[in-house]
C-alpha cells in the first residue's frame, strides 16, 4: 500500500511518551527535508516505561516495513505506513511509535 514519504523532522513520540529523534542519512530531498531510510537511526529520550519498578525505557526505534520499490542511495525509503517499533537497551520491544509531522505531497510503495 502506498505512504507518504518520511523525513528529518517528523514528530515520533514512543507509546510511553518519549521523544524519537531521526537522523537520515539520504542526500534525496523531499519538501526540503532529508528523505528517511530504513537504516538510519533512530533514538528515543525521556521514556518512563518500567517493568515492576525496574527502568525499562525505549532507547531506540527499529524500523519495519520500507518501501518495496523506491529507494534512496540504493536503500528503501521509510513511508508513513512503515512502523516504527521501539525497544530498550537490551533489544525487546515495548510497542509501536506514533509518527506525525510528515510531507503529504509524495507517496511510493
Amino acid at each position: 500500500m502506498p505512504g507518504h514519504l518520511l523525513h528529518e523532522g517528523i514528530t515520533i513520540v514512543c507509546p510511553h511518551g518519549g521523544n524519537g529523534r531521526l537522523t537520515p542519512s539520504s542526500t534525496l530531498l523531499v519538501g526540503g527535508q532529508k528523505a528517511a531510510v530504513a537504516q538510519d537511526p533512530t533514538t528515543v529520550s525521556g521514556c518512563a516505561f518500567n517493568v515492576g519498578g525496574t527502568p525499562s525505557p525505549c532507547l531506540r526505534v527499529e524500523w519495519q516495513r520500507a518501501a518495496t520499490k523506491v529507494t534512496a542511495g540504493g536503500k528503501a525509503v521509510l513511508l508513513s505506513d512503515s512502523v516504527a517499533l521501539c525497544v530498550n537497551a537490551a533489544g525487546a520491544p515495548q510497542g509501536t511509535a506514533r509518527v506525525s509531522g510528515f510531507q503529504t505531497k509524495v507517496k511510493a510503495i
